[in-house]
């Protein structure tokens, strides 16, 4: 991701609060003018929820994160509401497009909940949705203890998840699974099976995440939010501390972006090409693309065949 331009770093954060009738149960709060140009540069987006409890309400706090030119998670937006079904996911997400002017991310990656995937599908039909993977790790242990040999099943089923680069090599690779250890009856993995599109790699990893695999962004901004707010914190407090939250991690962005302004990464090598992109991206995603020069750098080339005109060569 190349650094901000001035003008860029210039626009000043807007905060879009968006009501309705039901407005003391549900509030949203976005912060996309200051983001407008990372979410235009980039394409997935993280949705997670915690909650916290006044008095005898239950609030759900949904955070939309996502991931800035210096490839750290930004929140982009947060919602409060009152429940986790469809319509209360509709709502949010519908100012979430308004306060976008209709733009729907090309990715965004949740948990497992279904009343959120429904919701997904039915207000950003065109935006590729994936399940966080590290969820659905988590839960082999407990899910498949129950079998006698469940540690050669939940080692079998990880090779087959990382291990599969094609399509029809991870369905090979399952039904292979499924046979050797009699586990067909299995429901949750049946499950699974069924939504194998929302969460192995081999049929997402062409479109670009931008470096995002989990909710685990998601998970460390609910760690950051914990130093401003408590379940027990009112509403009026959440509105302050959300300012304050905000505050603080602008300035932190400011100061990586005034690094990247005074200070320059050695090249590695004397490629004009790695010159170029030293003085255009920011140190983070300059330190990725010099990691990869270096990598092609180190190769070793062998002839497998060649013609007259052709040669045919492997690293």
């Amino acid at each position: 991701m190349p650094k901000p331009s001035r003008d860029a770093q210039t626009i000043q954060g807007a905060k879009h609060v968006c009501a309705s009738h039901h407005r003391k149960q549900r509030g949203s709060w976005n912060q996309t003018e200051q983001n407008l140009p990372i979410i235009r540069s980039s394409s997935g987006q993280s949705l997670g929820t915690k909650f916290y409890r006044k008095r005898r309400t239950i609030w759900f706090l949904g955070f939309y994160v996502g991931v800035n030119h210096h490839g750290r998670s930004t929140l982009l937006g947060c919602t409060l509401i009152k429940n986790e079904d469809i319509q209360s996911f509709k709502w949010p997400f519908e100012c979430w497009l308004r306060c976008m002017g209709g733009k729907t991310p090309k990715g965004i990656l949740t948990d497992q909940c279904a009343s959120m995937q429904r919701t997904i599908e039915m207000c950003m039909p065109t935006t590729i949705h994936w399940w966080c993977i590290w969820h659905i790790m988590k839960k082999i242990p407990s899910k498949l203890n129950g079998y006698k040999r469940h540690e050669e099943i939940e080692q079998e089923m990880s090779h087959v998840v990382w291990n599969s680069f094609t399509k029809d090599a991870f369905d090979r690779n399952w039904n292979n699974f499924i046979t050797k250890f009699g586990v067909g009856g299995n429901k949750w993995l049946s499950e699974l099976y069924k939504d194998h599109h929302l969460w192995i790699p081999v049929y997402l990893d062409h479109h670009f995440w931008v470096g995002m695999r989990s909710t685990q962004r998601c998970k460390s901004m609910h760690a950051f939010f914990n130093k401003f707010i408590t379940r027990n914190s009112s509403l009026i407090q959440f509105v302050k501390q959300y300012d304050n939250c905000l505050v603080s991690r602008g300035q932190r962005e400011r100061e990586f972006d005034a690094a990247d302004f005074y200070t320059v990464i050695p090249c590695a090598t004397k490629s004009a090409i790695v010159t170029q992109f030293q003085h255009v991206y920011t140190h983070e995603k300059f330190r990725k693309v010099q990691e990869q020069f270096r990598g092609k750098v180190n190769c070793i080339t062998r002839s497998m065949n060649s013609t007259l005109s052709l040669r045919h060569t492997k690293s």
